[in-house]
């Protein structure tokens, strides 16, 4: 059976890798110059390969119809990848929060195991080749018409795979395109939106960030609220970043996840109803901070408040805490009234940034939204509207937190998709 696997990343990789081991004779069209250019990013280039938690749990960190996923997860499992890459000699690690990583801290060596496979198993991979339309006769998926190095070829297949990615960092070659072929064929799109991205602060809140642009917290816990219903939307806790515009890092990108599902969003934050309350100090209650910086205040005494806080926080969030804290920062630290320490307290316990919106879909890591879940088979990623079409990654509806999930999404779908059936 001659398989076309349209799409060079995770997702396309997997599929070829199964197809090609299942017998057939696999090709790889990439429009890009070289495959695996997204793998090459994700983990900040460290490639956070997958999650070591049990494979049952990974469904819960998918807000993005997560049960459309479990044949998928379960046939091809994050012990699964693991195991590919170790026979083939990179070792991998577990860091915090159950993310998988190379021993190496290096997205190229994974990239490397998986082009090593693709050649051993005889796989051909076609470069600066453009996918412009499916051909279907009669129901079925027959071929592609494609532009390679600007001339036009037609190439003919029993099976085809669609694993073009989504809309985010478009330099890698996720443009969105595979969307238009599907939607071509009578596919529905659901609507694309950012997922894991960066979020917007606005007035007073954009200034904060912006005097702590570039800092980075590591043990911090945020709860994201919706100030109009007083409602939590989302609770974690971890690491965060200030940035130009906002805030970022691994806990504020899960947070954008759960946002963005979140009804009447979009006119929440025009309001500016949507905040962050930022707990600084989460180890310790508010009375046993109180404690921590009386014994602070002890051994600062005759110090001015703004030089008395260099134990308690990172240089560069001293200047905002003093701000807000309404504390002259002239005062004697041994005149400072319980008052003001209290204030100090619900500063450091209760700091809120108000929200405005999301950063644009090219800063994403993921795209929410693709190809309707109603209209793929589940057990075998084969479209329900045109026969011998399959989807794999990102392309398809689904999306999870960060920590490995959406990587692990990317193998599963695409081993599943690249199965004979």
């Amino acid at each position: 059976m001659k398989v076309i696997v349209i799409g060079g990343g995770p997702a396309g990789i997997m599929a070829a890798l199964n197809a090609s081991k299942c017998g057939n004779d696999v090709t790889i069209l990439e429009k890009m110059e070289s495959i695996g250019k997204k793998l090459l990013i994700t983990g900040k280039g460290r490639c956070n390969i997958t999650s070591s938690l049990p494979i049952e749990e990974f469904i819960q960190n998918v807000p993005g119809n997560g049960m459309f996923l479990y044949s998928s997860f379960n046939k091809f499992t994050n012990q699964d990848i693991i195991n590919m890459l170790e026979n083939e000699g990179l070792k991998v690690k577990e860091e915090r929060g159950h993310r998988i990583f190379p021993v190496t801290d290096n997205a190229k060596d994974v990239l490397n195991v998986f082009i090593k496979l693709l050649k051993k198993q005889n796989v051909k991979i076609q470069t600066n080749t453009k996918v412009e339309e499916i051909i279907v006769k009669e129901g079925k998926a027959v071929g592609v018409q494609c532009l390679f190095c600007d001339k036009r070829q037609t190439i003919l297949a029993d099976k085809i795979i669609l694993a073009t990615g989504g809309k985010s960092y478009p330099a890698t070659g996720s443009t969105g395109d595979g969307y238009l072929l599907a939607q071509k064929l009578g596919h529905t799109i659901k609507e694309i939106k950012p997922s894991l991205v960066p979020l917007t602060a606005s007035s007073s809140s954009l200034q904060i960030c912006r005097q702590m642009q570039g800092l980075s917290l590591k043990n911090v816990a945020i709860k994201i609220k919706d100030v109009e219903n007083n409602k939590n939307i989302y609770e974690d806790f971890g690491e965060m970043l200030f940035t130009h515009f906002g805030v970022s890092g691994p806990i504020i990108l899960s947070g954008s996840a759960h946002l963005l599902r979140y009804p009447n969003v979009e006119k929440l934050l025009q309001e500016e109803k949507i905040c962050i309350t930022l707990d600084l100090k989460p180890a310790l209650t508010e009375k046993q901070l109180e404690q921590r910086i009386l014994r602070d205040f002890e051994k600062e005494k005759n110090k001015e408040y703004k030089n008395s806080l260099n134990d308690l926080l990172p240089q560069r969030m001293i200047e905002t805490v003093i701000q807000l804290s309404k504390i002259n920062e002239e005062k004697k630290v041994n005149s400072i009234t319980k008052e003001e320490r209290k204030s100090l307290v619900n500063v450091l316990k209760n700091l809120e940034i108000t929200i405005s919106g999301f950063r644009p879909i090219e800063e994403a890591i993921i795209t929410s939204g693709g190809i309707s879940i109603k209209e793929i088979n589940p057990k075998t990623m084969e479209s329900k509207i045109v026969s011998g079409l399959y989807f794999a990654g990102e392309i398809i509806d689904v999306d999870a937190y960060t920590g490995g999930f959406n990587l692990q999404i990317a193998y599963s779908t695409g081993y599943v998709a690249g199965e004979n059936k």
